[in-house]
């Protein structure tokens, strides 16, 4: 479903490609974040998405105009998976509220692994 603000103006449609993208471009930027990742499902392994392919990592859903997103990311080796884990969810509900103008209700984060950056 797509997010809708309705103003005296009119009416606004987002998309949740253009919230997921957005989320993701923030989620990347936030220190800790090694990238997002895409789990097959058949095999069971995680891979490390390119930039191109922020969105397939993220998914958002948008229930009485308040968005949930969920991230699927690999975070880097020797940090506290807790801290980054709150300032992603800090950094991500900051932006995409501010983006989107509507509330965000809920971030889940599912951690699928772990990378040394060099």
């Amino acid at each position: 479903m797509k997010g809708c603000i309705n103003n005296k103006m009119g009416r606004i449609l987002i998309d949740t490609d253009v919230i997921a993208l957005y989320a993701g471009t923030t989620a990347v930027e936030c220190f800790g974040i090694v990238g997002m990742a895409a789990v097959s499902m058949k095999d069971g392994l995680v891979k490390l998405l390119k930039r191109e392919s922020l969105t397939h990592g993220i998914n958002v859903t948008v229930n009485d105009n308040a968005i949930s997103i969920d991230f699927h990311v690999i975070v880097s080796y020797g940090v506290s998976i807790s801290t980054v884990a709150d300032n992603l969810i800090e950094n991500v509900k900051y932006k995409v509220e501010e983006f989107t103008g509507m509330p965000v209700e809920k971030i889940n984060i599912y951690v699928e692994g772990v990378r040394v950056i060099d």
